[in-house]
């Protein structure tokens, strides 16, 4: 790749342009997150508002909600997949999955 032939600040600015306009289209905007975290609180029933390991995530009727390694109670280590907030998928984890209480 050839750089154009400018003062050092522009030729930054110009690598910092290229590489801005890679990341903005090499990240798909609705892209789905995933992390592991222990319950802090949660509603009686499943939909509603959670809060894991200080994240607010939005549980809806249409959540996948998978209780295989425990039941989903405050302190379960537990995945979240999730996109913008609401979740897809809540699956309790092994501990290890969050480190030490």
């Amino acid at each position: 790749m050839a750089f154009p032939k400018t003062s050092g600040v522009t030729s930054l600015k110009y690598l910092l342009a290229v590489a801005a306009s890679i990341c903005a289209f090499s990240v798909p905007a609705m892209a789905s997150e995933e992390f592991y975290g222990r319950i802090e609180t949660r509603p009686v029933g499943n939909a509603g508002i959670w809060i894991i390991s200080g994240q607010q995530v939005e549980v809806t009727d249409k959540t996948e909600i998978d209780s295989d390694n425990g039941p989903l109670v405050v302190g379960t280590c537990v995945e979240v997949e999730h996109k913008k907030g609401v979740v897809s998928e809540i699956e309790s984890a092994k501990p290890a999955k969050c480190g030490k209480l």
